[in-house]
């Protein structure tokens, strides 16, 4: 069947009939588009997707989301085919972090335990002791000895917050998510002006000025759980907009504002990488089977430790 000539109910028709035929499961991040979290059978944040990846049962895995979650699910699944709607679809804070320079990092400060984010490649898991997510950092990091030395990557904003809530001074990478990163202070405190009755959800990849006004700090999934049992009726959402779907959805009688993002043009701010995924691109890659993931064998060994490390710490 040609997709251009597909209407989106047709898309989503063939979706899952293309589901059932090949035994295949839809996974996908609360930043993705509307429509794709509308078709997914899992929803969730990183520490979600990877928990779920590892139990699921399916001869496929469709990670809707950016390149290094569909390495984290074929590094937790290996005896599974796992595609994704584009190869091209990456992350700014993974690629802040390249696996060589921070291999030398390690050697240049030995005798320290090194716990990544889960935003990072395969390459940089390898090299990892421990990972963790912005929803279960604080609870490993206060996991370990108070004086065990502690190299924290690649997400400086996260480190930072880590470090105030826990009393530790980890060595932070000096990396960050352009989305994150690029949120308007003073745009914010505008909006909060504006709705004076409004709690402040903050996401800690944020800047920590932005840490600092916050109701709440937390993971998209800590910020959504908030917004559903808070009794506040309005939220500025300082973190990508695509989470106030699943916002919305759970609490249709709230109101969700996005948060704006210096010299943008809408009051909104999107993951680039994220929007990449479409309804079309689902189609495609179900269809044909491709783009798939792979990840080097010795690579995928090491990786898995950390992962698994984390998975049992959370």
């Amino acid at each position: 069947m040609n997709e251009a000539k597909l209407s989106m109910e047709e898309l989503r028709r063939e979706i899952e009939r293309l589901k059932r035929e090949k035994n295949a499961v839809i996974m996908a991040h609360y930043y993705q588009r509307d429509e794709i979290q509308e078709i997914a059978d899992v929803i969730g944040d990183s520490l979600a997707l990877a928990q779920d990846a590892a139990k699921i049962d399916a001869d496929i895995i469709l990670m809707c989301g950016v390149h290094f979650m569909g390495e984290t699910a074929k590094i937790l699944c290996p005896d599974k085919k796992v595609i994704v709607p584009d190869l091209k679809a990456g992350c700014s804070l993974a690629n802040s972090c390249d696996p060589e320079e921070f291999r030398r990092f390690i050697e240049a400060n030995p005798g320290y335990t090194v716990v990544s984010y889960v935003n990072t490649s395969a390459a940089v898991k390898a090299y990892t002791d421990i990972v963790v997510t912005s929803g279960n950092a604080k609870k490993i990091i206060d996991s370990l000895p108070k004086d065990e030395k502690i190299i924290f990557g690649p997400d400086k904003n996260l480190g930072g917050y880590i470090n105030s809530v826990t009393g530790r001074n980890m060595l932070l990478w000096d990396g960050a998510c352009h989305v994150h990163d690029r949120f308007d202070l003073e745009g914010i405190v505008e909006l909060k002006k504006q709705n004076p009755n409004a709690k402040i959800l903050v996401h800690p990849e944020c800047r920590k000025p932005l840490q600092l006004i916050a109701d709440k700090v937390g993971s998209t999934a800590v910020l959504l759980k908030f917004a559903q049992e808070d009794d506040a009726q309005e939220f500025i959402v300082v973190t990508e907009s695509g989470i106030l779907f699943e916002m919305q959805r759970k609490c249709p009688n709230k109101r969700f504002i996005p948060a704006p993002a210096k010299d943008a043009e809408c009051q909104c701010n999107i993951c680039e990488y994220m929007r990449m995924n479409t309804l079309e691109k689902v189609y495609r890659a179900l269809r044909d089977e491709t783009p798939e993931i792979i990840v080097d064998e010795e690579i995928a060994q090491k990786a898995v430790k950390s992962i698994n490390r984390m998975l049992e710490l959370s």
